[in-house]
């Protein structure tokens, strides 16, 4: 009795370490690194879909795709379109993905306060386009000591983000990444200049191709966002040619029925092997 009173003590001691290890998972050296899942989460049903074709195509092709959705979409276009469940519900359902299948956790926050609560459970906080400049955004999200995606502003060239990368790291943040996601060509059109891969690269060594919002149309559907899907696997293999270490793309099981997003989402069932022609490709030195 007297040895175990003693242990107790240090039993909380390694649990606490144990903790802060977790809150501190680092993907270096993993590459490339790709991130898939539902725009944002629909139900209990969808993300299960998704997550059980994705821990499939771990164990098929050996590599750990970051699990994907978003509580709250709070940028769509109109206030009829679903948002989500919002973040007590979103977070709970995404820790359930993340005990029950055993991935990795990425979801994107729009406001200072919420970093917290999400680093509680997610292993990659990221921070959207049009947020990418919100200094108490990058170092709220750089505090909680979990990797940050900053995506790159559809008006911002690559090399300017390095001062969001700079305010991150100024907080304290372990591990920065950054997303190239396309750049407005007038209205309702991105284009991508796969420039800004390289030009990223001398920033931060892990850049992500967003394959499926860079084929979007914004606001081109007359109160939602249209695009064209078909676009996604060229996108994707345009930008490891152009040295991309990342790649993200949104899946449903039924992108047509979806309830964001739908139009440039990947459906499921092609997700496998848009991943398998990337990984055939050889890495860019």
């Amino acid at each position: 009795m007297y040895c175990l009173l003693l242990s107790l003590p240090l039993l909380g001691f390694f649990y606490l370490i144990y903790i802060y290890n977790m809150k501190k998972t680092s993907f270096s050296g993993i590459a490339p690194i790709f991130i898939a899942g539902p725009c944002v989460i629909e139900s209990e049903q969808v993300l299960c879909q998704v997550a059980e074709e994705i821990t499939a195509i771990n164990a098929h092709l050996g590599i750990d795709i970051i699990f994907k959705s978003s509580f709250d979409k709070a940028n769509r276009t109109s206030a009829a379109s679903y948002r989500g469940p919002g973040i007590e519900r979103g977070l709970q359902m995404l820790a359930d993905i993340k005990s029950r299948y055993g991935l990795h956790i990425l979801t994107d926050i729009h406001e200072s306060w919420q970093a917290k609560p999400a680093g509680e459970v997610a292993d990659v906080l990221q921070i959207p386009a049009f947020l990418c400049r919100q200094t108490d955004l990058l170092r709220a999200a750089a505090r909680t000591g979990r990797t940050v995606n900053i995506k790159k502003a559809q008006f911002l060239s690559g090399r300017d983000m390095r001062y969001p990368v700079e305010k991150a790291l100024d907080a304290g943040a372990n591990e920065v990444w950054l997303t190239e996601r396309g750049s407005s060509f007038g209205y309702n059109n991105l284009v991508v200049d796969f420039r800004n891969i390289p030009d990223m690269l001398e920033i931060v060594p892990t850049v992500v191709m967003d394959c499926t919002h860079s084929v979007q149309r914004p606001g081109g559907g007359g109160g939602h966002t249209i695009g064209d899907r078909r676009f996604v696997p060229s996108m994707a293999l345009a930008a490891k040619a152009f040295g991309a270490t990342g790649f993200f793309f949104e899946t449903h099981p039924d992108p047509d029925h979806a309830l964001s997003d739908g139009p440039n989402m990947l459906p499921l069932e092609q997700l496998e092997e848009v991943i398998k022609d990337i990984l055939s490709i050889p890495t860019r030195n």
